[in-house]
């Protein structure tokens, strides 16, 4: 079978050992003659799985007891909702970063909750850059940023320090680079680019940031509710978690975080060294935003588009074209993604070069 190299910006690629061990617990879970997919989810079985990735997390982010593990449904556009629900009093203000779609729904949502404060925003600029210097409210319940943006190709290079908590969207690069977790009072990330499928949301947070708002919330939007249920309070998306935990096993195993922190350094060095001395491309955000995670460049001459696009597919290259609201072209270097892969994008890319430049 011929390879395929998966640039896709999510679903990401995962690692092949997660999905040849997914599988088989599909059909036979940890020797009950049973599917995970058919075993209760309170079964002392699957109950392992969910202490041991809780453990994981806390584990290859550095954190202690005072932050909960959650695995939620829902994906991160629930959490958009949830964050402020939990976090923001009725009479207060969240102050919050634009630097993308993801953080503009963010806002939106927290808008429907509360009062918000944009104090930040590069939207001005196509989102092309992490905006700094901005002055953060101290008065704020919190400050809410979205690290790494899979739409614009954008990311967080420095976080900032604020004496307020500090709320973080990490779906797209989570467990991808070193972070002072600790330095952060919620975390949440959907699984589907670094850990695992769709279907499931971590949720990291420091324990005191909840239960001050006063609000009466519905059990399910609640996360004393979730901490005190253990992610159980209803039946938890089983399938989506095992993965989580299985991917997490894997970077723990092949060296956590310092050794993937130098995986994608060097993925990302070579593509964007590529696109900056190739004369047909040009990437589209500020050099000192880029994102080791999405790599958002243009094709110069939009002629040579489709005979782009046809190279890439006779090379095995899948999920390279840009989000559909910004066009051009998107390479997701997620985790699980060898530096194969990129050789054989840079390749394409010097061969379309070689013919046209």
């Amino acid at each position: 079978m011929k390879q395929v190299h998966n640039f896709s910006a999510g679903p990401g690629i995962l690692p092949k050992d997660v999905l040849e061990q997914a599988s088989k617990a599909c059909l036979d879970f940890d020797g009950l003659g049973l599917s995970l997919l058919e075993i209760s989810h309170r079964s002392k079985n699957f109950e392992r799985v969910m202490d041991a990735s809780r453990e994981l997390v806390k584990t290859l982010l550095n954190v202690g007891s005072d932050y909960e593990v959650l695995f939620l449904g829902g994906g991160a556009s629930l959490q958009f909702g949830m964050v402020p629900l939990n976090l923001l009093s009725e009479t207060g203000v969240a102050a919050y970063v634009n630097t993308g779609v993801w953080s503009t729904k963010a806002i939106a949502e927290a808008q429907r909750v509360g009062k918000v404060e944009v104090i930040a925003s590069s939207e001005a600029e196509r989102f092309s850059y992490i905006p700094s210097g901005y002055t953060i409210p101290e008065r704020a319940d919190y400050l809410h940023i979205t690290s790494n943006n899979t739409i614009y190709g954008t990311q967080f290079q420095n976080f900032p320090e604020c004496s307020i908590p500090l709320v973080c969207d990490m779906s797209s690069d989570i467990f991808s680079r070193p972070i002072n977790a600790s330095a952060f009072d919620l975390i949440y990330a959907g699984a589907q680019k670094n850990m695992g499928p769709a279907g499931c949301t971590m949720v990291l947070v420091k324990k005191h940031v909840v239960g001050k708002t006063g609000r009466k919330l519905l059990s399910m939007l609640d996360y004393q509710v979730h901490i005190k249920g253990g992610s159980m309070y209803n039946t938890p998306p089983v399938f989506p978690i095992y993965v989580s935990y299985l991917t997490l096993s894997w970077l723990k195993a092949q060296g956590g975080i310092a050794w993937i922190d130098a995986l994608n350094q060097k993925k990302a060095d070579l593509l964007y060294a590529e696109i900056d001395r190739n004369t047909l491309f040009t990437g589209t955000a500020r050099n000192d935003s880029r994102s080791r995670m999405n790599v958002c460049f243009l094709l110069q001459q939009q002629q040579l588009e489709s005979t782009f696009d046809n190279l890439c597919k006779e090379a095995g290259i899948s999920g390279i074209r840009g989000h559909r609201d910004v066009g051009g072209y998107r390479a997701s270097l997620y985790n699980a993604l060898p530096v194969s892969s990129v050789q054989a994008l840079i390749d394409v890319m010097q061969h379309l070069e070689n013919q046209f430049a």
